[in-house]
């Protein structure tokens, strides 16, 4: 009881905090590629600070680990810069809940490494998010600023979705903070052409809210809720995790002023519904 307590203190801790993470797409003035590659480099500094502390060796150990990791990297880089690209385009809460797609993303993705089939129940939550964007969006525009933040969402999402199959499937076997360890440095790698140029024009204040984003806002939280799968199943960990579109749109309205519309909480309220049926029916189905 204790141990399933200290999970669930664990994940609900760092959904809060991923809720607030959210935010800084519009607290930080920078591009969303800017943010991704400057919040990396303190991110896996931090993460390599902690793994050394416990003592343990930073070597994947295999050729074929690193090349997996490189792969996520680059996954996860692409995943946080349409992620943020998609609030600051539109709102938080629209980027927030189009990236809930994922777990039902996820269904039509894991087939083709473990040569299954969608079941029924996965197409009629597929038809359920596909029902939940149409009501968000006004206008099937790209001009439309809600479309926007829908199309990078879930691009988002489905990077997102591919790079946890892989994941799970090729690398699942390493720690979770050696796994985010090696694919920040990844992001920080692959974005370094892009991002390199905008270092001189980061502020004094930027900084800061950077050093925020990549420590307390990135490397605490993934290690928070690596730290409840050790407690807790992943099916747990993944629903609580569903709170984080609650988390983020109430902190966007409250502090940014930044309120949903009806048509955006009503489409969001299907969307993560269909993500939490996924996520609670996950396993059942298969033989």
């Amino acid at each position: 009881m204790k141990n399933h307590t200290e999970g669930l203190l664990a994940v609900h801790s760092a959904v809060f905090i991923f809720g607030l993470t959210a935010l800084f797409s519009k607290l930080i003035s920078l591009p969303a590629l800017d943010i991704t590659f400057l919040r990396s480099i303190f991110a896996f500094i931090a993460i390599g600070v902690y793994i050394r502390f416990k003592g343990e060796k930073l070597a994947l150990g295999s050729t074929r680990s690193y090349l997996v990791a490189l792969l996520l990297g680059v996954l996860l880089a692409s995943h946080w810069v349409t992620y943020f690209h998609a609030m600051q385009v539109s709102s938080i809460a629209v980027g927030v809940i189009a990236l809930y797609t994922f777990p039902v993303i996820t269904v039509f993705i894991e087939p083709l490494f473990h040569g299954e089939r969608p079941h029924l129940k996965d197409i009629v939550s597929a038809l359920a998010v596909f029902l939940g964007i149409y009501l968000m969006v006004p206008e099937f525009s790209y001009d439309n600023a809600a479309f926007q933040g829908i199309f990078w969402g879930v691009l988002s999402a489905l990077l997102f979705a591919l790079r946890n199959t892989i994941h799970g499937r090729f690398f699942g076997f390493h720690s979770a903070r050696h796994a985010l360890f090696y694919q920040t440095i990844t992001v920080t790698l692959v974005l370094l052409p892009f991002g390199a140029m905008q270092v001189p024009e980061v502020s004094q204040l930027q900084w800061q809210q950077l050093l925020l984003l990549g420590i307390v806002f990135t490397a605490l939280p993934h290690t928070l809720f690596a730290h409840s799968l050790l407690h807790l199943k992943a099916k747990t960990a993944s629903l609580v995790a569903c709170i984080q579109v609650v988390y983020a749109t109430l902190f966007a309205a409250f502090l940014l002023h930044e309120w949903p519309s009806v048509d955006t909480v009503i489409g969001g309220t299907i969307i993560v519904s269909a993500a939490m049926f996924e996520t609670l029916t996950s396993g059942k189905s298969k033989p």
